[in-house]
């Protein structure tokens, strides 16, 4: 943590001089808040949606309607938390990087998740990882395939 304006804020977890516009594939994991198992629950290896969940997967398909230079690539819901690869492709005039695509997409399951449960939230921030070439994309797409067969030994596994 450091010192802005006398208060502590929490350093950026982002790569240092990495343009997130860039076109490239990116590995995203975004949380809950609280951890809550909103989503859905992990039955026999396979993720079963509840009524948020099928409102965070519709909002996650309807990226590439409001970004058409995004496109998803492997995904899954977890009971608090998704794992997602998402392609930024080359760009001329439409510019968006990943923190707005993001946060767009947060807003809005956001509103309609909080007419189901008004204590509905995300944790603030996302985590992301540059993928860097084509065995790592295949190692993330192997592991987001297997994350429900995998569940109870997921680092982010709550119980």
């Amino acid at each position: 943590m450091s010192l802005y304006k006398n208060k502590y804020r929490i350093e950026s977890a982002r790569l240092k001089n990495w343009d997130y516009s860039s076109n490239g594939y990116y590995f995203i994991t975004i949380c809950t808040k609280y951890r809550k198992h909103l989503f859905g629950y992990i039955k026999n290896g396979e993720m079963k949606l509840s009524k948020i969940g099928k409102i965070v997967l519709q909002y996650w398909q309807e990226i590439p309607n409001h970004f058409p230079i995004v496109k998803l690539d492997e995904f899954i819901f977890m009971p608090d938390h998704m794992h997602a690869i998402i392609m930024i492709g080359d760009h001329t005039m439409e510019i968006p990087n990943l923190g707005i695509i993001i946060n767009q997409y947060k807003r809005k399951c956001t509103i309609e998740s909080r007419k189901i449960d008004p204590t509905f939230g995300w944790l603030p921030r996302f985590h992301d990882h540059v993928i860097r070439n084509n065995g790592e994309l295949n190692r993330i797409r192997d592991y987001i395939k297997n994350n429900p067969l995998n569940w109870k030994e997921d680092n982010l596994y709550t119980g």
